[in-house]
């Protein structure tokens, strides 16, 4: 019996770099998470989302069963995509260190595959990471 999971994820920052954050709805499980990571790029927060959701997909789903599992992948950006499809080649040193953890994430589950949508399509993940960076905002005027 197959058993696929399927992920939405998106990252962004504002003013790139600037207060990053990653959203992650995991349609499959009925899961979504949004959550702030600091100072970030926008493709480091892309990277993130998906290192962030594949990392709860094999919690959810337990270490032991992952291998059980193939996870589509959905995310907007198109470059991180590509370079996750072995399409666009990796130059930036943080970005490759990123690469390589989602990678040995992969090794994880049966198979992961990437799939480039449009924006328009990943609106849930995408109000995650809006929630998210509003919500770090808020705390720090707080300070």
């Amino acid at each position: 019996m197959e058993q696929k999971i399927v992920m939405y994820t998106d990252g962004g920052s504002r003013n790139n770099p600037g207060p990053a954050a990653v959203g992650v709805h995991i349609e499959t499980l009925h899961k979504q998470y949004g959550h702030y990571i600091g100072e970030k790029t926008n493709n480091e927060a892309e990277y993130a989302a998906v290192i962030f959701g594949l990392q709860k997909i094999k919690q959810l789903v337990g270490k032991d069963k992952a291998k059980e599992y193939e996870v589509e992948c959905y995310l907007d950006s198109e470059f991180v995509t590509k370079q996750l499809k072995h399409e666009y080649k990796v130059k930036d040193e943080n970005i490759q260190k990123l690469f390589l953890e989602v990678w040995n994430l992969m090794l994880d589950f049966k198979a992961v595959t990437f799939n480039h949508i449009y924006r328009e399509k990943n609106k849930i993940a995408d109000a995650l990471v809006n929630e998210a960076l509003d919500a770090q905002g808020k705390q720090s005027s707080l300070l």
